[in-house]
């Protein structure tokens, strides 16, 4: 079978972060083509915000859309404007393991690049042994650590607990999972029955601090491509257990973490991303542009929160 030609390689010892995450959005020109210097603008902004640690190329960067030299042209420009400031972890994700090890081994030759995300393999509904023998070939064709992705509702399979901590022991660079199940029981199985030094990320906004209050570690947010000092703050509350802030923050910005899912994402962020002045809303097929009913709802989101007149008087 082609994932034997996947070799075992030594593993770096690097500890995955805390904190807020943001699943970067991939910025295109309005011919659809890569947006660079938009791209390098908002990474920069990510960090000077107080955003812990980026991830390029996931669901959010509409990884699927494109082509491989651009995946790695997108982490490369991201690892290269990050500059060591924070930890970035690439999307590496594909449904064929053979593929999913040839594109780990790729990613792994960037430099500076802190880490991988991967995703479960779409379409083909894998068993649990399946993931694991998927995740384990990936994990021996990387030297990098690597960030479980489990997203059921793209993926069509749940990494089930169990699954995941027979990796997290299997396989040493498996080093955290970022958890969109919206399962808050399932979360808590991995948090409380990992080994110690295993990070457990919410993958949704809108329940990241009853994530981080039964054990989570941080965030891997969507919300914090718009706002992300705010994010940042929300979560740094969070850890530190001073609540009252953290649930100020989470109600102030509640309504745009919702309407960011109102439609396909990553369209609504990047409509709200376009009011402010920051990048086109160009997304590329099968995603289309929000519809005129959400431009509605997110142009009055965006307003209330002082998002629109904050970008134009900073422009």
């Amino acid at each position: 079978m082609r994932p034997t030609r996947c070799k075992l390689v030594p593993i770096m010892n690097i500890e995955a972060p805390t904190g807020c995450g943001t699943a970067l959005v991939t910025p295109f020109r309005a011919d659809g083509s890569l947006d660079e210097p938009a791209l390098i603008a908002h990474v920069d902004l990510q960090i000077t915000s107080g955003v812990n640690f980026l991830i390029p190329c996931g669901t959010t960067g509409e990884a699927s859309t494109l082509t491989d030299d651009e995946w790695i042209r997108v982490v490369t420009l991201t690892v290269q404007t990050a500059a060591g400031r924070v930890p970035v972890y690439g999307g590496c994700t594909h449904n064929s393991t053979a593929v999913a090890c040839e594109r780990a081994a790729r990613i792994s030759q960037i430099l500076g690049l802190t880490g991988i995300l991967s995703a479960s393999p779409y379409y083909n509904k894998p068993s649990q042994e399946g993931q694991f023998q998927h995740f384990r070939a990936i994990a021996a064709a990387t030297p990098l650590p690597i960030i479980l992705y489990n997203i059921p509702s793209r993926t069509g399979v749940n990494i089930e607990p169990a699954t995941i901590l027979r990796l997290a022991t299997a396989c040493p660079n498996i080093v955290a999972v970022k958890e969109s199940s919206g399962n808050l029981a399932q979360i808590a199985e991995c948090i409380t029955q990992a080994a110690p030094g295993f990070r457990v990320y919410a993958g949704d906004d809108g329940i990241a601090l009853d994530a981080i209050e039964i054990g989570a570690h941080g965030l891997i947010s969507v919300a914090s491509n718009e706002i992300p000092a705010e994010m940042s703050d929300m979560i740094a509350a969070a850890l530190a257990r001073n609540w009252p802030k953290a649930r100020g923050l989470q109600s102030r910005f509640a309504a745009l973490m919702k309407a960011n899912f109102c439609e396909p994402n990553p369209s609504p962020a990047k409509a709200v991303l376009s009011m402010m002045g920051r990048m086109t809303e160009t997304v590329r097929l099968p995603i289309v542009p929000v519809s005129t009913e959400a431009r509605a709802k997110l142009t009055t989101i965006a307003t209330d929160l002082g998002l629109i007149q904050t970008a134009k008087s900073n422009g």
